[in-house]
Order: C-alpha cells, then structure tokens, then sequence
C-alpha cells in the first residue's frame, strides 16, 4: 500500500497501464518493452494479465522478464482472477508473489475469504472483484440475497471487513467503469477502500462519471485501468499521459482543497 501511495503521489497520477499482449512472441515482447519505457512516466501501476501470458509456450518466463523490467517503485498488479481456496490458493499466491514478483493480485471471492486469506501477505495487496465490467446475460452479481442487497454487494463488505480485519496488507476492490451508478454504491459501502476500476476506453466506461462515483473526498482511491487503448495506440506514451491528464483535470475540479 505504502508503494501505491507513494508512486501516486510522486507522479501525480490514477492510471495503471494494462500489460495484455498480442502477436507472436517476438512482436509481443519488444511492444511489451515500447509500452512500459513511454509509459513509465504516467503510471501509477502495472497490470500485466495473467491470461495473454500463459497462453504461450514460454509465457511464464516472459511475464518474469516483463516484470523484472519495470521500475521498481511502479508497483505491479498480477491480473489472474484467482479463486481457489486451501493450499491450491497458497501455490498461486507463491506463484504471483515469489516466481513473478508482483505486488499485487486479483482474486475472485465466489468461494468466500478463504480465497482472499492466502494472498493477503504482509506488504501485499489484494483487489478481489466487487463488481465487474462485462455485463452477461446471465449474470451471477446482482442476484438478490435474502438478506438484502446482492451478491456484489456481499462481495464489497467481505473486502471491507478483511480489510479491517488484515492489518498487514492491504484489500481493495475491482469495480468495474461501465455502470458508474454501481461504482458509487459500492464506495457508498466501501468509503476507504482503493478500486482498481476496468473498463474504461474498448468498454465503453465513461472517465468522468466513473471519476465522479468513485473518487474519494481526498481525489484519490481509483486506479484507472487502460490496456487496449494504450496498447494498440501509435504512440502508447501520448495516450498515456493524455489519459493522465482527462484524470487530473476532473481530480482538480472534484477535490475539496479546489472548492
């Protein structure tokens, strides 16, 4: 968490950069190289997905390199979903933590804290999945619970209370930027935690009302997530600080201290 705020801070920046590469290996990793040097300036955080690596051969060794060459105060969010429980959960969390080395994860809580507990190391981080971006058919989250409220809304407390609870890391949530109406119920629920928020750009979220629901009163608490539109961008730097800046432009109207 101290990484996070620091990097926020130094750099004046809400945005994580989405690793999710495509080609062939070698196409992918010299765009994986172009990507995080133009953008390592505007990055508050990295998110390579687990996903786009493991689908090839040596996918494993190329997403150690990728995360080997981004600079060491960029923190780096492992974007694998996991929701295993139990000693399966304990391997991810080794594999997420000490063979790739991020500082981060996402988790999938369908199967309640024990799929939390295991990758809520000290110093670590955690973004377990509130409400999600897609918007299925048939869709699991905003099922009704006899007690009230629904099954995304279960899921955001669970993340709170953990929160509370684990002392030594840190548990924030993924809010999805497509419904800005659930990002704001879901920091009505969650007023601290931080929201690692997808959805913006190939999506369709919108920046300012997503920033409008989600923002804290201190203009912090979102990390804006661009993967496509800076990775198929001719200049993936330019897109990335013009991003920063659609941020920073609605941060500076929205804060308390610009009132």
């Amino acid at each position: 968490m101290q990484k996070l705020l620091t990097r926020v801070e130094t750099v004046n920046s809400l945005l994580c950069v989405g690793l999710d590469p495509t080609g062939d290996d070698v196409q992918a990793t010299q765009r994986l190289r172009e990507v995080i040097a133009e953008t390592a300036t505007y990055a508050a955080a990295f998110k390579p997905n687990l996903a786009f690596f493991l689908s090839r051969e040596n996918g494993v060794a190329m997403l150690r390199d990728t995360v080997r060459s981004i600079p060491q105060d960029i923190p780096v969010i492992l974007d694998g979903k996991f929701g295993d429980i139990a000693n399966t959960a304990e391997q991810y969390a080794r594999f997420a933590y000490d063979i790739v080395g991020a500082d981060a994860v996402t988790v999938n809580p369908y199967m309640g804290d024990d799929t939390i507990r295991p990758f809520a190391r000290p110093g670590k981080m955690v973004f377990s999945l509130a409400k999600t971006s897609n918007k299925p058919l048939h869709g699991l989250q905003d099922a009704a619970m006899t007690r009230g409220g629904s099954i995304s809304d279960w899921a955001a407390r669970l993340a709170r209370l953990m929160d509370e609870e684990l002392t030594e890391s840190t548990i924030g949530l993924v809010v999805g930027a497509t419904e800005p109406a659930a990002v704001a119920k879901v920091r009505a629920a969650c007023p601290e935690q931080w929201f690692l928020v997808p959805g913006i750009g190939a999506q369709g979220g919108d920046l300012a009302a997503t920033l409008r629901a989600g923002l804290r009163a201190d203009g912090s608490g979102l990390l804006i997530n661009s993967s496509r539109g800076i990775w198929q961008a001719k200049d993936a730097g330019a897109a990335a600080r013009e991003l920063q800046e659609q941020i920073n432009e609605f941060r500076a109207v929205t804060s308390p201290t610009q009132a």
